[in-house]
């Protein structure tokens, strides 16, 4: 591997920027905030779950109608940035605004979170678009898996801190209470991911694209159109896609409701902060891992392996009773977390036409999306009507089972990273 370029390094360093918002807001910090304010307003614990899971529906339905109109509009010179930095601002500015939200808020607290959300998810929709920009396609894996490998070190330096206010404040070292603790991470988050994110703002640009025409919107969803119609002559990208809609279903729908699960089934903020703080250290070497040894045995079969590890870990879920259980599952998920991510992410990549690299991306979001709109309904349903977490936890399997089902027929990607054709 020759040393990565300036423009590679930018852009890998965006994810030591944005997995700062990922672990602390999406999966630690904020849920057993909300859950706290919940509970306090008489919500039950497994209501307050089913209404994260059924906020993170909504934010991703948002994204999943606009990813493939604006990453069809961004395929044009120069538009791929300024639509990554108007989502980046979004979710930045409301992650400071989760800040000052009173915390017996709990409903505005979820409709604030919707908005961070949105601009989280949007501006990985460029981010990840820009892949085909800064690397080639030998480069992808590697490059692709060091971005998440990166990601969950950086994040574990605002994640450590953060947890050190929060429990000292809880033990009353110092004079601030734990919501005042809280408010002071989701600020740490917000100017980590700010201060960043600058790399990528200004070192990496839009090489693949479609020079400026007259009415570029209206020619968008001409072109929006076409790919519709044309879309499944891709064989492999088109049976990528239905496979990766299924068991990223499931992998996203874990991320995000893994401390919701964990506070229902008892377990304590403290011991939760400290397992997904190790969580992020043992993840980040696997992530890089995945990306070599997809380099040696191909990224579709780590993905199988990504894929067997993730059903094992909602049949265990299940069973989980203590919190020896909870580290256990916890630890199996870090294993595979980034390293299904980042080469599913780099799978797509070498397929899609380049400088329409933003429009397919879009469709790689929209697919994405509205799988993430199913899984958090389908464990929020499934909890709320027996009334049990781990069935809620348990009912993802079938994702998994089916996505991997679909893989089988995804032909391999050749070295050049063409689709073929039907």
């Amino acid at each position: 591997m020759k040393p990565y370029s300036k423009e590679e390094k930018s852009w890998i360093f965006y994810d030591w920027a944005n997995s700062a918002y990922s672990i602390i807001i999406t999966t630690a910090v904020f849920p057993l905030y909300y859950k706290a304010a919940a509970t306090n307003a008489g919500v039950s614990l497994s209501h307050s779950t089913a209404y994260l899971g059924y906020t993170v529906a909504i934010a991703t339905f948002i994204l999943a109608i606009l990813g493939p109109i604006l990453g069809t509009i961004a395929d044009y010179q120069n538009f791929k940035k300024k639509f990554f930095a108007f989502f980046f601002a979004l979710g930045v500015v409301g992650t400071a605004i989760l800040a000052i939200i009173p915390s017996n808020q709990w409903l505005l607290l979820l409709i604030c979170y919707t908005f961070t959300t949105i601009g989280s998810t949007g501006s990985n929709v460029f981010y990840d678009a820009f892949l085909v920009d800064v690397t080639t396609v030998k480069r992808m894996n590697v490059v692709s898996a060091q971005g998440y490998s990166l990601g969950y070190i950086g994040s574990t330096i605002p994640f450590m801190i953060s947890i050190a206010i929060i429990i000292l404040s809880q033990n009353k070292v110092w004079a601030i209470s734990t919501t005042t603790a809280s408010s002071i991470a989701f600020l740490i988050t917000a100017l980590w991911w700010g201060l960043f994110t600058i790399p990528i703002l200004k070192n990496v640009h839009q090489h693949h694209y479609i020079k400026p025409e007259a009415n570029p919107i209206r020619n968008s969803f001409k072109r929006l159109s076409k790919t519709l119609k044309e879309i499944r002559k891709y064989r492999a990208l088109f049976l990528f896609l239905l496979a990766y809609f299924f068991y990223i279903d499931g992998v996203g729908t874990i991320i995000s409701m893994s401390t919701a699960y964990g506070t229902d089934l008892g377990i304590s903020s403290t011991d939760l902060l400290i397992i997904l703080f190790v969580t992020q250290i043992i993840a980040a070497p696997f992530a890089f891992l995945y990306g070599k040894l997809a380099d040696r045995f191909s990224g579709k079969k780590m993905l199988y392996v990504g894929i067997i590890i993730y059903i094992m870990v909602c049949i265990y879920a299940y069973f989980l009773k203590t919190t020896l259980d909870f580290w256990i599952l916890a630890i199996l998920v870090a294993t595979s977390q980034g390293g299904i991510q980042a080469l599913s992410r780099s799978y797509f990549a070498k397929l899609v036409p380049k400088k329409n690299s933003n429009e397919f991306f879009g469709f790689y979001n929209i697919f994405g999306k509205f799988a993430s709109i199913m899984g958090p309904l389908l464990l929020g349903a499934t909890a709320q009507i027996t009334g049990k977490s781990n069935m809620g936890v348990f009912s993802l399997v079938i994702l998994f089972i089916i996505g991997i089902v679909i893989l089988v027929f995804v032909p391999e990607t050749k070295e050049d990273g063409k689709a073929e054709m039907v």
